[in-house]
């Protein structure tokens, strides 16, 4: 399914532990603006220009699924002028983009309630993924207009559904098959992150992957997702490293 686009690593990180999917709240964007006496939007032009140097970098590492969380199902509350400028973000994105992610065999898929997205949005984002269906290396999947809680609703109405209709008996229902019926369900074995990263000092989860990340491992840090830099990066991968994972068991 994938192709490998390795380069060098960092001496210090183990190629054979790269966590093979990584999600990222990118955090900080108004602030980072604020910071620099800039308008908020300057900062989530700073952050898109960021998806591209953190996406480059996720693929040359090995990591084989980055999960951004791009726009939630609460940032329709924030003013409508800086919502306006978010829609058009994934248009000037793939817009710029596409050569680039094309020649780096990234593969792009969009997850959350595209269909309440202005009709420009959706087509970016429809147009991405067909753009790059044919590429084997890493999948770069966007949480946009997406909610844990919406998606996991989602999942159990249709999950009644299929039982009530007699598709599914309700004794089948377990971990292995809710997590088919999530949004992350065509990631198949990488639909849960290994990494949650989160950017700017804040320290909480905001409605990301709950079912996802049951045994993630959480790195905070500091850097506003502008600052956010592939250095910065190589060390939460090495965070990550020095983790003792035991799943509930003992090693």
């Amino acid at each position: 399914m994938f192709t490998k686009n390795k380069q060098a690593l960092p001496t210090d990180i183990d190629p054979d532990n790269v966590p093979q999917h990584v999600a990222i709240i990118m955090d900080g964007n108004g602030r980072w603006a604020k910071k620099r006496l800039m308008p908020r939007v300057a900062g989530h032009k700073a952050g898109m220009e960021n998806v591209k140097v953190i996406t480059k970098a996720a693929s040359r590492m090995g990591v084989k699924v980055l999960t951004l969380y791009a726009f939630s199902t609460e940032n329709w509350k924030r003013p409508n002028d800086e919502v306006h400028y978010l829609m058009q973000l994934p248009v000037d994105f793939f817009g710029a983009f596409m050569p680039e992610l094309i020649a780096e065999n990234v593969q792009v898929q969009v997850m959350g309630n595209l269909e309440a997205l202005p009709a420009k949005t959706q087509q970016a984002a429809r147009d991405a993924m067909a753009d790059t269906a044919q590429n084997t290396g890493m999948i770069l999947n966007f949480a946009l207009n997406y909610g844990s809680r919406d998606e996991i609703q989602q999942a159990v109405q249709q999950i009644a559904k299929d039982a009530v209709s007699g598709k599914i008996e309700p004794e089948s229902i377990d971990d292995d098959l809710i997590s088919q019926y999530l949004m992350t369900g065509f990631l198949g074995q990488y639909a849960d992150p290994e990494l949650l990263i989160r950017t700017s000092g804040e320290e909480r989860i905001s409605n990301f992957l709950l079912w996802q990340i049951a045994y993630s491992e959480l790195v905070f840090v500091d850097e506003f997702w502008p600052d956010f830099t592939p250095t910065v990066f190589e060390q939460a991968i090495l965070t990550y490293q020095h983790r003792n994972r035991r799943f509930g068991g003992l090693k």
